[in-house]
C-alpha cells in the first residue's frame, strides 16, 4: 500500500452502499472497505480501524457513513475534522441524502471530495496541536543556531580577552613611568625656582651692601659666589627648557 502522508481515500456511503468516492492512489481498498462497512452499526457512531499501517476513520450519522483512509502518522484530529467538513458539504449539496433514493446521482460530489482531501492533506496547520509543536520546533532550531554561533565565536572572544589583558598591563606600566617622570620634573623645577629666588636675594643684598659702603673684598667674594651660581642656574634653565620641549 502507498505511504502517502495524508488522506489517501475518502467516501460517502448510504445504507452500506458507496455513493461517492475519491482515491488518491492506485491501491484497491474495496475488500477492506466492504468489511468495515458491514461492521458499522446502524446507530450514530464514530470510530477508527487499523489495518496494514493505515487508519480507517468514519462517522455515521442517520444512516450515512463518511469514511476516510489515512496513514498512521497523520493522527486522528485532522481526519475527523475532515470527516465533519465532508459531512457538512455533502448535506449542503444533497439535503435529502439520508433517504436512500437510487434515482439520485452523487457522481458530481467526487470533485468536492477531491478538493477537501487536498486541502486537509496539504495543510498540517489545521491541527492546532501540530501547529504549536511546529512553532516550538522552530524556536528550538533558532536557539540551537544561536548557541552554535556563540560556540564558534568562543575562540575570538578568548583572543579579545587576551589582547585586552595585554593592553591593560601596558597601560599600567606607561602610567607608572609617566608618574615617575612627572615627579622627577617637579623636583627639578623646584630646584630651579629655589636657585632663582636665591640669586635674586643675593643680587639685592649686594646692591644694598654697595650702597652702605661694605669692604670691596667682601663684595668680591659675594660677587664671585653670585656668578658661579648664576652659571649653574643658567645650566638648569637650559636643561629645563629641553625637557619642556
Amino acid at each position: 500500500m502507498s505511504d502517502y502522508p495524508g488522506i489517501v481515500l475518502a467516501l460517502v456511503a448510504i445504507n452500506k452502499r458507496i455513493v461517492s468516492e475519491y482515491n488518491t492512489t492506485s491501491t484497491d481498498f474495496s475488500k477492506v472497505l466492504e468489511t468495515i462497512l458491514k461492521r458499522i452499526p446502524p446507530n450514530d457512531s464514530k470510530l477508527s480501524y487499523a489495518f496494514e499501517r493505515k487508519l480507517y476513520h468514519y462517522i455515521c450519522k442517520n444512516g450515512v457513513v463518511y469514511l476516510c483512509v489515512a496513514s498512521e502518522n497523520f493522527g486522528r484530529r485532522i481526519p475527523f475534522s475532515f470527516l465533519k467538513e465532508l459531512k457538512t458539504q455533502f448535506l449542503r449539496e444533497f439535503p435529502e441524502a439520508e433517504v436512500d433514493d437510487l434515482s439520485i446521482s452523487y457522481d458530481s460530489f467526487q470533485n468536492t471530495i477531491q478538493s477537501i482531501v487536498l486541502h486537509y492533506s496539504n495543510n498540517p496547520s489545521l491541527d492546532p496541536i501540530k501547529k504549536v509543536q511546529g512553532e516550538i520546533n522552530q524556536v528550538k532550531d533558532i536557539m540551537i543556531q544561536n548557541i552554535e554561533r556563540v560556540l564558534e565565536r568562543g575562540d575570538r572572544i578568548d583572543t579579545l580577552v587576551d589582547k585586552t589583558n595585554n593592553l591593560s598591563t601596558a597601560a599600567f606600566a606607561f602610567r607608572k613611568r609617566s608618574t615617575a617622570v612627572k615627579r622627577k620634573m617637579w623636583w627639578r623645577h623646584q630646584k630651579i625656582m629655589f636657585l632663582l629666588l636665591s640669586t635674586i636675594c643675593i643680587v639685592f643684598y649686594i646692591f644694598v651692601c654697595s650702597l652702605c659702603g661694605f669692604p670691596g673684598l667682601f663684595l668680591f667674594y659675594i660677587l664671585n659666589y653670585f656668578l658661579s651660581h648664576t652659571k649653574l642656574l643658567a645650566l638648569y634653565l637650559i636643561d629645563w627648557g629641553k625637557c619642556r620641549a
